[in-house]
């Protein structure tokens, strides 16, 4: 795939991510945070049984799947929810400030350290700096 794609495609995900905080934060505030990620869920799952039934999926490999990545559809929920909660008391810019801070620095560590077999990128005075600035950021929007 080429990189202008890639880029497209980020986008989207970001553009996805903001919306479905903002009516997240819609629904938890008139149903509740259960009731918000079920719907949220119980709408993705549709999706994918839907594209399951007209394409089929290959599982013959998931033995193969270290342990800790089957985590990823509560780690999902745990997402879901808090974006769901967050948002509405904090804004869809103040909330996403420190869910997006927190996922940066996570991400700086998981790759300075090669956890969870991510390839090793050392973190030097450079993404040190860009995590330090983005914090100052993120102090501001929420001050």
């Amino acid at each position: 795939m080429n990189t202008f794609l890639i880029v497209i495609l980020a986008v989207l995900g970001g553009v996805a991510v903001t919306l479905q905080g903002q009516f997240m934060g819609l629904m938890e505030q008139v149903l509740g945070s259960r009731a918000s990620v079920f719907i949220t869920y119980a709408g993705g799952g549709l999706v994918v049984v839907l594209f399951t039934l007209v394409r089929r999926i290959d599982l013959e490999k998931a033995s193969q799947v270290p342990w800790y990545a089957f985590s990823a559809g509560i780690l999902g929920l745990i997402i879901v929810g808090s974006i769901g909660y967050v948002i509405p008391r904090l804004g869809v810019a103040g909330g996403f400030m420190l869910i997006v801070a927190s996922q940066f620095l996570l991400a700086a560590l998981i790759d300075h350290f090669g956890w969870f077999q991510a390839p090793m990128r050392p973190l030097d005075l450079p993404r040190l700096t860009g995590l330090g600035l983005m914090m100052i950021g993120v102090w501001f929007v929420n001050k």
